[in-house]
Parts: structure tokens; sequence; C-alpha cells
């Protein structure tokens, strides 16, 4: 994994909150965060954890890997679309459809990471299915509701 400097992944949050057509105001509303600590994010001043990358990423409707490999913190993998990619690329789904399915499939990776006991934000999960070693039928599921259609 080669070094970022902190302003290129404030450069890059700039730019997509500006093509989002948000204010820094709006995205710190949907961060959770203060509007000075994004602004210095995007001026480089600060760099984000991993957490506030992914809040970030959820705010402006983007892949929180995409933010993770701007960051540093994952490698890219060339030619491999992502989940969250191809969840955004739907030009069938409604904004709020794809979020809530991005939202329910990160809890689902949340929840295996807990319970493989891996503590680092960047690792990677193993697939789900029998592959972990786990027989078919004792995973425990998250309770997850979906309502509405849009």
């Amino acid at each position: 994994m080669s070094p970022v400097s902190v302003s290129n992944i404030g450069a890059y949050i700039r730019e997509q909150r500006e093509q989002a057509k948000d204010s820094i105001r709006q995205l710190a509303q949907a961060v959770g965060a203060s509007s000075p600590y994004l602004s210095q994010v995007e001026r480089g001043l600060r760099r984000p954890s991993a957490e506030i990358l992914q809040q970030i990423a959820r705010g402006l409707r983007i892949s929180a890997e995409a933010l993770y490999v701007q960051a540093g913190i994952l490698d890219h993998r060339e030619g491999q679309a992502t989940v969250t990619d191809a969840i955004m690329a739907d030009t069938e789904l409604t904004e709020r459809q794809k979020q809530m399915l991005i939202d329910i499939y990160e809890s689902f990776r949340k929840e295996l990471r807990a319970s493989a006991g891996i503590s680092g934000e960047a690792e990677r999960a193993p697939a789900p299915g029998r592959e972990s070693g786990e027989p078919a039928g004792e995973r425990a599921e998250p309770d997850v509701t979906v309502t509405g259609t849009g």
C-alpha cells in the first residue's frame, strides 16, 4: 500500500461533495461531524479515521471502499467491481433503495468481521457461506427489516 497524502483524500472528498451538489454544512450534518472539521479534512489539514470516512461515504452516497482506497487504507483491486459499485451503478434503483441495500450489505460484512474476531477496519471478511468453516444453518443472521420501495 502506498502512502497517500492527506490533501489528496481531502481533494477527493471535496470533488465528490461538489459533484453531489452538497454544501459542506449539509455533508457535516449527514456525517455527524462539524463543518469546520470537514473543511479541515477537505483542505488536507486533518486525516479522517476509517470510521469517519465510512460516514462521509454514506453522506456522499459513494462507496466507502473508494474512499478507503483514496486514503491508502485499502489497495485498489484492478478489474474487480465491488458490490457497492454495482448497486450504485444500477439505474433502475432509487437513491433511497441503493442506500438501503448498501446499509444492509455493510451490516452483514460488519457482523462477519465481528464474529470472526477481526478488529481492523480495513481487513477483509471471509465470503459468506461454508468457506469460512461454519456448517450450514448455524450462522446467526442479523435482524433486518426492509420496508417501502422508494
